[in-house]
């Protein structure tokens, strides 16, 4: 029986540390917890440090039936919570990064607690999620090949899990022109701003509705003074598609981008990050998921497509059973309305565990590397 005391006060708990993807500090209190919950079930964890960012994994074994893949790491500045902290009401909670994704994180932690063999899970936590797991993602195919399954606590939609998703690309541009006075000898300098305008429009001109592409200029910058003809500016780029032709498409025209203005420099990095998760990865585990719903009680689960890219997306390209969006209903991911329901935090709970009992197999011999062997503990 899930305590959903224990419960809403570890989400409490989580919520409260803040944890920016990049706020070390933050990151490593919100591990330690974490791992004070896990240690009694599944023993010490492994944190390994990747270009300054640490991620925290057990390993379950040498083969684990299932993966829990998960990221502690959040959208929102430090100084978020003073402002907005955890509330609980009757049938929701709120604060930054309950819904993305701290409650999928208290999920994998009761679930494992209430699993029949908990040593033959492995987690995998990052900590760089949401800033594209450009360090993590080495971790997240290697613990997904040794796996039998991924099963991926981020948000549902609606209480849907997400058995597909867009991939994605990102990117950053460049644009390198000459500063002059702007009121004494403008028509010295090359602006680099003006250029960026036109580069703004030329990239957003690369969406196709038709086919779910979206290409979004998201972030800008340009300019030192306002007397100055900035020499300078930089703009991000996230790219969204159903299909990694799109993404090519895409990116072909990223890298062959012409500039406008005379004697400036336009210069573009990055590259597809997560490629398309399709569903036939996750057509498995959907039924098995139903299955074990329908023994609870709980009403038919339902499966969408979602525009977002997850780590999830890295396992199902291998070809990892992957089902995703096994977190609680709710709403406002990256936003100041985030919320999780009380009742469906709960489900999950249970349907996790269900999940866990039905993948999992025997208890590990000594001789097969279980809980306490040298290959799955130890900080790294």
């Amino acid at each position: 029986m899930t305590d959903r005391t224990r419960v809403l006060e570890r989400l409490e708990a989580l919520v409260s540390i803040e944890t920016p993807s990049g706020y070390a500090p933050g990151i490593a209190a919100a591990q330690g917890l974490v791992s004070a919950w896990l240690q009694p079930l599944i023993g010490p964890p492994r944190r390994e440090t990747v270009s300054g960012v640490t991620h925290l994994s057990w390993a379950g074994g040498t083969q684990p039936d299932v993966l829990l893949l998960g990221h502690i790491d959040t959208v929102f500045p430090v100084g978020t919570t003073a402002q907005r902290p955890f509330r609980c009401g009757d049938d929701r909670v709120t604060g930054p990064g309950v819904f993305d994704m701290k409650a999928g994180i208290v999920i994998m932690a009761e679930a494992l607690a209430q699993a029949r063999h908990p040593e033959r899970v492995a987690v995998l936590l990052t900590s760089d999620e949401e800033v594209g797991s450009l360090t993590s993602r080495a971790l997240i195919e290697r613990e997904a090949v040794r796996a039998g399954a991924v099963l991926v606590l981020e948000p549902s939609l609606g209480g849907a899990v997400k058995v597909a998703r867009r991939g994605g690309s990102i990117y950053r541009l460049d644009v390198h022109g000459r500063a002059a006075h702007a009121g004494l000898d403008p028509a010295e300098g090359r602006n680099a701003l003006v250029e960026l305008a036109h580069q703004v429009l030329g990239v957003a001109s690369f969406a196709d509705e038709q086919q779910g592409t979206t290409v979004s200029p998201t972030v800008a910058h340009a300019g030192t003074a306002t007397n100055v003809i900035p020499d300078a500016a930089h703009l991000k780029i996230d790219v969204r598609a159903w299909t990694v032709a799109e993404l090519e498409r895409v990116h072909a025209h990223m890298h062959a981008l012409p500039a406008h203005t005379p004697d400036v420099e336009v210069r573009v990095t990055g590259g597809i990050n997560r490629p398309p998760m399709e569903d036939r990865c996750s057509r498995e585990l959907l039924d098995i998921a139903r299955a074990v719903g329908g023994r609870l009680g709980h009403t038919d689960l339902q499966a969408v497509s979602a525009g977002g890219a997850s780590d999830g997306n890295f396992t199902a390209a291998l070809g990892a059973r992957t089902l995703d969006g096994l977190g609680p209903d709710g709403s406002g991911a990256h936003g100041v309305d985030e919320w999780v329901s009380v009742p469906s935090l709960l489900e999950r709970v249970e349907l996790v565990t269900g999940l866990l009992n039905e993948l999992t197999r025997a208890p590990l011999s000594p001789a097969q590397g279980g809980l306490f062997s040298a290959a799955a503990t130890g900080d790294e």
